[in-house]
């Protein structure tokens, strides 16, 4: 499987957020429709079933694109002293 950008990833998040409080708030049939795709979306970008697992499975790779930012940076640092 390929791994979703973080910038694309985080934009989707974003959108299933707003749409799923929009929806909470007020639900319409639209707001249900772009909940539904927003999900949809979601879950196709981490490959998995549910919103729950979308959503755990995108913490978990947010998690890992952060520490290996860190040791990236920590190697550059290594390197540079």
């Amino acid at each position: 499987m390929l791994l979703p950008a973080e910038k694309e990833l985080r934009t989707v998040l974003a959108r299933f957020a707003e749409t799923r409080f929009r929806h909470d708030l007020q639900p319409t049939g639209r707001s249900s429709r772009e909940l539904e795709d927003t999900s949809a979306r979601l879950c196709a970008m981490t490959g998995t079933a549910s919103v729950d697992q979308a959503l755990a499975a995108a913490d978990a790779l947010l998690e890992q694109l952060r520490a290996d930012r860190r040791a990236a940076t920590k190697a550059t640092r290594a390197l540079a002293a």
